[in-house]
């Protein structure tokens, strides 16, 4: 039997009461759901708008029917269209008249809206967690290859020669950024609706104060009308989510195009990789094509919410009711690629000895040979264009640079002596690097010091 019936002349049909119902997925907030009614149940019996039997009775039934929903036991209906109706049907079934009067001086509009900031707390906790894990796997896999040398690639082409752990420590602060981003999304979503009621507040002598601290909300939002209507809080958890899987997406390209053949920079490990049905010789980077792939699904997630919000006026509407499936669809995808992903970086194997191959013959060392003759006063543009054309002459003759005999390279220029082989060794153009943040082998072990200070 529905709460809100008095009003009405006819009962909904069963295709409306179906249409209408959020049980089958808001049904994963009934922990929330309680937590928030025992707080309020606490409340109203604190400022005697309740009796301190009735108030005790509620928060006793509500943490049994807590643990009969936890062992199966509680079942949801669709007439009750919500997890809220549907506990505060059962507990009305359990305890009669006294049940009834725990919605007192509360709307289901700022029911949901704690349910739904309780469940956001908890799911950028749980973020929280898989980023850690994932930057503690970035930053001891990147101690480890501090001597591997691989190419670093502007427009997908080898461009000049960095280590691994240069590349790694790339994301790692990525990574590092998102984790600032989730922390200072929960600044917002960490503020308490309750006590707001439809929109425009209660009668009832509340204390808002007191349900904050008992929920565990940093703050109480000033308004009632803007508490319920609106979902900012949402909007921006799924924006941290987005860019975060960003982030995975593009290492996970990377993974994938490293663990080819035409790479061969890695190998995933097989408990990380599939077959192919047809063909016997294929392993496939499954896991990371499949995280590269639910970017776009969680885009979609963002995508939906703005829809969603962008028309409506205030205050609360039926509108936000779609509010929940993008945030938990968000959630859930977004935890499962952080957890797969680090578990793939643990285990793959590194091919330093073909990295280090790819950065030889990647005439990455250009660069360097600018610089050699620039230090002898040859204007940079001049020293550009010489070595322009022995990276040509190299690649026609199927030589490397350091190949070159030094004949070869006075035929360039007579500026270059000797020491150019020194200069231009891939190890040296590496160390050469001098600014703050390079690639340069003591520029990588003061980050990794300064991550592990937690500088």
């Amino acid at each position: 039997m529905k709460m809100w019936k008095g009003r009405f002349a006819k009962a909904s049909t069963a295709s409306a009461d179906e249409f209408n119902a959020s049980i089958g997925f808001d049904q994963r907030l009934y922990r929330e759901d309680i937590t928030g009614s025992i707080a309020h149940a606490k409340m109203l019996g604190k400022q005697g708008i309740l009796t301190g039997e009735e108030s005790a009775l509620i928060v006793k039934t509500l943490e049994e029917i807590l643990a009969d929903i936890e062992a199966g036991k509680v079942e949801f209906t669709i007439e009750n269209e919500d997890i809220h109706m549907n506990i505060e049907s059962v507990l009305t079934q359990r305890i009669g008249q006294t049940g009834k009067k725990l919605h007192t001086a509360r709307s289901r509009n700022d029911q949901v809206a704690l349910d739904f900031r309780l469940y956001l707390k908890k799911e950028t906790d749980a973020i929280d967690g898989k980023l850690a894990d994932l930057l503690e796997a970035l930053v001891t896999l990147a101690e480890k290859h501090q001597d591997t040398v691989i190419p670093g690639y502007t427009h997908l082409q080898r461009a000049q020669p960095v280590t691994l752990a240069y590349h790694l420590l790339a994301y790692y602060q990525m990574f590092a950024r998102d984790r600032e981003r989730f922390a200072d999304c929960l600044c917002r979503i960490d503020r308490l609706p309750l006590g707001s009621g439809a929109l425009a507040g209660t009668t009832y002598n509340t204390d808002r104060e007191y349900l904050a601290e008992e929920l565990g909300f940093a703050a109480v939002l000033p308004n009632g009308m803007d508490a319920v209507a609106d979902r900012d809080f949402a909007l921006e958890f799924l924006s941290c989510c987005s860019i975060t899987m960003m982030h995975l997406s593009r290492f996970c390209e990377e993974l994938i195009l490293w663990s080819s053949v035409e790479f061969g920079f890695i190998e995933i490990d097989d408990s990380f990789s599939t077959g192919s049905s047809i063909m016997p010789q294929k392993k496939n980077p499954d896991m990371a094509e499949l995280i590269r792939g639910k970017s776009g699904r969680v885009y979609g997630d963002l995508m939906s919410l703005l829809t969603i919000c962008k028309g409506l006026p205030l205050a609360y509407n039926k509108d936000l009711q779609e509010d929940k499936e993008p945030v938990f669809d968000a959630a859930d995808t977004l935890n499962a690629s952080l957890g797969i992903f680090t578990e793939m970086i643990q285990t793959m194997k590194v091919n330093d000895g073909q990295m280090a191959m790819a950065a030889k013959y990647g005439y990455m060392n250009a660069t360097d040979a600018a610089d050699y003759l620039v230090a002898r006063g040859i204007p940079f543009r001049d020293c550009h264009e010489i070595i322009g054309k022995m990276v040509l002459y190299a690649i026609q003759n199927g030589k490397a640079l350091d190949e070159l005999t030094m004949e070869e390279f006075h035929s360039f220029s007579p500026a270059f002596d000797e020491d150019i082989y020194d200069k231009i060794a891939i190890r040296s153009c590496i160390e050469a690097k001098k600014s703050a943040g390079s690639t340069s082998f003591d520029s990588v072990a003061k980050q990794i010091a300064d991550i592990r200070a937690g500088k």
